[in-house]
């Protein structure tokens, strides 16, 4: 794979030079070869550890080097939520059309399945990663999860929907915040002033940033937080929602409003309402998050936050596509939320 040596009778190869100056082979080969542009701090690493080693690649080591699978890995915590399953699917089509295909790998929420698949994809020698979920939406991330990231993945491009502390990836983030300022300047625009906030973690990042901007909202609107009114600790599915709604109306809170984490979760929540003898919007609103297809299913149709999925696909694909090519490209990129009002939300009862 070369034609010279450390001086130690170890053979010195592309993928060491790789590991050494903590870029991907590929870089390397463009770095050897001067047909890319590449990044001069990157440049610079290279030719230094070259002259360093006097390395002579051979016309095999070049070869395999710039060997693309064209193949982009995603990882997704459940593909059953309809929100990774619309986003998926729009990824999907966005590697398409940029002559890329996806391999699909599914951690059903355990985050020893989802160690298990980062090892996949890497061996599988996927040009790139993107994860949708799971351990990228921690509010601190795990070390273990940080070692075994930056282990398996060292010389190929990564990219979260969330962040992970410990490894220079590119994220493409909701605009929590701003999402929840849109459902909250909604209800109180229309007289809502006991807006209850039901569903999720609190340490998972994007809920976290949900509650903040809650609290904020409710302080410019000089609305006094009620403790009662926000139940978490929960998963973001019906079942979650409908026991999370049933509790609070045991514990005797009274919204008038109500956002729900995810469509998911206020599917269970509407269930629980109208078990309860309540009307949906003329006692209680009820909005959400995601604006996946349970949105529109709902009766009445729920109010949701919508992402633009195609547009976020997109950018999930071409953000690795631009890593995988060696293009300078933003670390972090925010996607920007908008509010579809349908029928589940209506004036506070007077």
């Amino acid at each position: 794979m070369a034609e010279q040596n450390n001086g130690e009778n170890k053979v010195i190869t592309i993928y060491d030079i790789a590991k050494e100056a903590g870029v991907s082979p590929a870089t390397v080969s463009r770095v050897l070869t001067n047909n890319a542009k590449v990044r001069q701090e990157k440049r610079d690493k290279v030719l230094y550890l070259v002259r360093k080693y006097n390395f002579r690649p051979n016309a095999l080591a070049r070869s395999l080097s710039d060997t693309r699978s064209k193949v982009i890995g995603i990882l997704v915590a459940d593909i059953r939520n309809p929100y990774y399953a619309e986003l998926f699917a729009s990824c999907e089509r966005a590697a398409h059309n940029a002559g890329y295909t996806v391999l699909l790998t599914n951690s059903s929420g355990d985050p020893q399945r989802e160690g298990e698949l980062i090892e996949l994809l890497q061996e599988q020698r996927v040009d790139a990663f993107i994860q949708m979920g799971g351990s990228v939406d921690a509010l601190f991330s795990e070390e273990q999860y940080e070692e075994r990231l930056n282990r398996d993945m060292a010389h190929i491009p990564v990219v979260v929907t969330g962040k992970v502390e410990g490894m220079d990836c590119h994220m493409v983030r909701i605009d929590s915040a701003q999402a929840m300022k849109l459902l909250m300047e909604h209800l109180t625009g229309l007289g809502h002033k006991r807006i209850a906030l039901i569903g999720g973690r609190m340490d998972v990042l994007g809920t976290h940033e949900k509650f903040l901007q809650y609290q904020q909202c409710l302080a410019e609107h000089r609305l006094v937080f009620d403790p009662t009114l926000v139940a978490e600790g929960g998963s973001y599915d019906m079942e979650s929602g409908y026991e999370l709604m049933n509790r609070m109306f045991d514990n005797g809170a009274e919204p008038t409003a109500v956002i729900a984490v995810n469509d998911f979760s206020a599917a269970g929540i509407v269930r629980s309402i109208v078990e309860h003898g309540k009307r949906i919007p003329e006692d209680i609103s009820v909005v959400g998050y995601d604006n996946t297809y349970i949105a529109r299913m709902m009766i009445p149709p729920l109010t949701s936050i919508d992402y633009n999925y195609e547009e976020y696909g997109n950018r999930l694909v071409q953000t690795a596509i631009c890593a995988i090519e060696g293009k300078e490209t933003d670390r972090l990129q925010t996607v920007t939320p908008r509010l579809v009002v349908r029928g589940s939300s209506g004036k506070a009862p007077e």
